[in-house]
């Protein structure tokens, strides 16, 4: 079960995480593979190169909340707990409990139409083709595991100004696509500053 990080480490990219998502994902289609669209590998495990924190990151994708109820059934019975969506629209977070055969992991599900699975998506595929962001995104993320290695607040506060200039290359202006994702009315930059934050707060 995750929930606390005890110590930030940051850890070079291991081609051990493409496998680490695989097996995450077959148990997961096992469960509930009749009732979703597809299971995506996000996050900074999922980009080749990419120094991150070895979590994997996981949206399962889903067409609509019809079937929701019956996801969070079958997901309790493979040992996974439905959370809410701890203050950000359409991505349910999921904590889980005795699965030592697999890495760490964070599990949302999302909607096909969600904007947080959106920013997910588009964020992976940028940086998955651009070797010049990974290499700067991975410095900023291995300094700030240097600088703060046991305050996960602080490591996201020295990351997110490089998050924000890389949103904004790939399209994701930090202001306005967060009020549209967590329909959240922000009267200036530091409030919008404050829903970025929490929305990347997890994110490895």
């Amino acid at each position: 079960m995750v929930f606390k990080i005890a110590k930030v480490v940051v850890l070079p990219y291991n081609v051990q995480w493409k496998d680490d998502f695989e097996k995450i994902k077959s148990e997961i289609i096992n469960a509930i593979g009749d009732l979703i669209i597809g299971v995506e590998h996000v996050g900074s495990t999922s980009v080749e190169g990419m120094s991150a924190k070895p979590c994997i990151d996981i949206d399962v994708i889903i067409k609509d909340y019809s079937a929701f109820d019956i996801i969070v059934s079958r997901l309790e019975m493979v040992g996974y707990i439905y959370e809410g969506n701890l203050g950000i629209e359409d991505r349910e977070a999921f904590k889980y409990f005795n699965k030592p055969h697999l890495r760490t992991h964070h599990l949302y599900v999302c909607p096909q139409k969600s904007e947080e699975l959106y920013r997910h998506i588009t964020f992976r595929d940028f940086l998955r083709n651009n070797v010049d962001a990974v290499k700067k995104y991975s410095s900023v993320k291995e300094t700030a595991a240097r600088l703060f290695p046991h305050d996960i607040e602080k490591y996201m506060e020295y990351k997110s100004p490089c998050i924000e200039e890389l949103y904004t290359l790939c399209g994701l202006d930090k202001k306005i696509f967060y009020c549209a994702a967590r329909k959240i009315s922000f009267s200036s930059v530091s409030q919008a500053r404050q829903g970025f934050y929490l929305a990347n707060k997890f994110y490895t």
